[in-house]
């Protein structure tokens, strides 16, 4: 699927909400938008999904199968939530038992399985959630769009619709996702966007964590040095200050412990 200079906007008048868009979404790849809040995230996932059509450029290869779960999913329908997801099932061509048989397992995956029965407008937006994701995933759609979908989710429900992130993609599937959390599938989108101003560009890649460190205040006999390896600097009060990853901070106070005579150990402080 591409995305060809895409602009959106609402009206004549209206301010560009998206400009110049262009972006290739390849079967199988999972990819994170990320932006400010009114930047046009949610619009862009629209114009992915089909829902909205751009003001300008052109959207090509979109799949036939294509899934949007929006952050609030309209809940207020005549259906109790399996009669809903039964209906949807059979739009998709699925024969009644396999819609029926297919809905109660989606909602069983999701921790709705009780709420079978309730009408869509009694339910909770955590349970309405639920529902919104399990008829997304129903069809197993070729394009998965995610309007941050994991809120108000339950850590479990969270959970599970990770895991069938990463199923739909190594199906052939291409999800496309946004979401507050930072850490959310973190390590695993193929592409990372940031949505700016109306104009998308690839996201600079994350500062690699630093490793937690030690700080060990050691005075040692006069003449000997610290263990091989280790840069010493002196402390202002005598002796040197060490400076060791926490993984390896207690070989090296063992080290200077049990050393021929010992190193005295002022202080041990863990670095921010």
């Amino acid at each position: 699927m591409r995305l060809t200079d895409v602009g959106r906007r609402y009206g004549r008048r209206r301010p560009w909400v998206l400009r110049g868009i262009t972006a290739e979404l390849p079967a199988g790849s999972l990819v994170r938008v990320d932006g400010g809040n009114g930047g046009g995230k949610s619009t862009l996932l629209r114009v992915v999904a089909g829902i909205d059509t751009p003001t300008e450029g052109r959207v090509e290869g979109r799949p036939s199968r294509t899934a949007y779960v929006p952050e609030r999913f309209p809940a207020a329908l005549p259906l109790t939530a399996g009669a809903y997801l039964t209906h949807l099932g059979r739009v998709h061509g699925l024969t009644a038992a396999e819609a029926a048989r297919r809905a109660a397992g989606a909602l069983e995956r999701f921790g709705a399985a009780r709420h079978a029965r309730t009408p869509m407008a009694e339910l909770s937006k955590g349970t309405s959630q639920k529902v919104a994701v399990a008829q997304a995933l129903l069809a197993g759609p070729a394009l998965l769009v995610l309007d941050e979908a994991w809120t108000g989710l339950d850590a479990a429900a969270r959970a599970e619709l990770d895991r069938a992130v990463t199923e739909r993609t190594a199906a052939g599937g291409t999800v496309v996702f946004v979401d507050h959390d930072p850490a959310r599938l973190a390590g695993l989108p193929d592409a990372h966007y940031r949505l700016r101003g109306g104009t998308l560009a690839p996201a600079a890649p994350p500062a690699p964590a630093r490793a937690p460190a030690v700080r060990i205040h050691a005075a040692g006999p006069p003449g000997a040095a610290p263990p091989a390896g280790l840069a010493a600097v002196p402390a202002p009060d005598g002796g040197v200050l060490l400076t060791v990853d926490a993984a390896r901070s207690d070989a090296v106070l063992r080290e200077l412990l049990t050393a021929l005579p010992p190193w005295h150990i002022r202080a041990v402080e863990e670095l921010p």
